[in-house]
Formats: C-alpha cells, sequence, structure tokens
C-alpha cells in the first residue's frame, strides 16, 4: 500500500488479517509482521492504532467477545422458536466454526494477553466464559418458556456444551465437523432436560 493512502476502518482490517493468520498457522504464526503484511499495510500502522502487540490481540479478542455478545442477542431472539436443539446447533456452529476455537488458543498461549483480558474485565478463559453466559442466559429463557425443564441446571448445561464443542472443534486443519456431529451432542446433552 503506498504510503499516504488512508485506510477506512484500520481496527477491522487489521483484526480481520490477524484472524486469516491465525486460522492459517495457528498462535505462533501471529507477529505484527504477519498481520501487518496480511492486511497489506506498513507494520507501523499497527504500532500507531495499538501501543504494542499484546494491546492489539487484547483489542481483537475483546472484539470477538463483542461478536459473542450479538450472537447471544441473536440467540436469545430465538427463544421459544423452532427446537432447542436446532437452535444450540446452530449457535454452536457458528461460535466454533469461526475464530473462536484459534482464538482460545491464543489466550492460553499468551500469559500477558490473559492477564490484559482479566484486567479489562473478563473472567475465566475469554471467550469461552462468555459463550457459555451465552448459552446459559438462552437455556434459562428456553426454562422460561416450558421448553426445559424447571428443574433443569442450565449453567451445568452450558459447561457442557461449551466443553464438549470446543473439543468437537478443536485440532482440525481446515474441516469443521458436521451439523449432525454437532446435533447429536446437543440432543445428548439437553436430553433430559428438553421438553
Amino acid at each position: 500500500m503506498p504510503t499516504g493512502t488512508a485506510i477506512r476502518d484500520v481496527s477491522q482490517q487489521l483484526f480481520d488479517a490477524a484472524e486469516r493468520v491465525l486460522l492459517r498457522g495457528g498462535p505462533n504464526a501471529l507477529t505484527s509482521r504477519a498481520v501487518t503484511t496480511e492486511a497489506g499495510c506498513a507494520k507501523g500502522v499497527l504500532h500507531k492504532h495499538f501501543a504494542d502487540f499484546d494491546a492489539f490481540l487484547a483489542a481483537l479478542v475483546l472484539d470477538r467477545i463483542d461478536r459473542i455478545r450479538t450472537q447471544g442477542e441473536n440467540l436469545q431472539g430465538a427463544a421459544g422458536t423452532g427446537t432447542v436443539a436446532d437452535n444450540l446447533t446452530k449457535a454452536l456452529t457458528d461460535l466454533f466454526g469461526s475464530v473462536a476455537v484459534s482464538i482460545v488458543s491464543l489466550i492460553t498461549a499468551r500469559d500477558e494477553l490473559r492477564t490484559r483480558l482479566h484486567a479489562a474485565g473478563s473472567s475465566g478463559v475469554p471467550v469461552l466464559t462468555e459463550a457459555t453466559a451465552m448459552l446459559t442466559s438462552y437455556l434459562a429463557a428456553e426454562r422460561e418458556l416450558g421448553r426445559i425443564a424447571a428443574t433443569a441446571d442450565v449453567d451445568t448445561l452450558a459447561l457442557t456444551l461449551i466443553g464438549t464443542s470446543h473439543l468437537l472443534f478443536a485440532g482440525r486443519q481446515g474441516d469443521t465437523p458436521a451439523t449432525q456431529d454437532v446435533h447429536k451432542i446437543v440432543t445428548s446433552v439437553v436430553a433430559d432436560a428438553a421438553r
């Protein structure tokens, strides 16, 4: 990119480039040079907008957490429609079929990033914590509607769904589990609670 050319929505361009690098090469491939090269801009662009590379990574993760919150609002809106298993299958496929598994690997690989995220208010394993909250809220809404048993422990159901789905999606190179495989897990986990 020529010097002096304005870049629109620099942060988003850099975040998208970081996702592509992360998906292609994993956490070890993610460097400031790799991100700016992928984004097609000078390395200084990243450092002009972020104090350092860990600040950039923290902003990337927080941006992805905001996306999970938006996804949670959509899932909440689906309460009472379709089937609980179908709604959960779609939510988990959308969540883990994206860059979430790679982001979790990045968070666990970088101590400074985890520290910054916890300082920003994230707890547990950021991304997974917010995804669990998303499912817990949805399952609680379905419980209120009578589509999940009144005695169902929605916190444990959400944790089980997140953990099992994370294991199903993790470690795959370029292919994602079939929707029916995700659905099978979901129906197994919520079988006793669903009505």
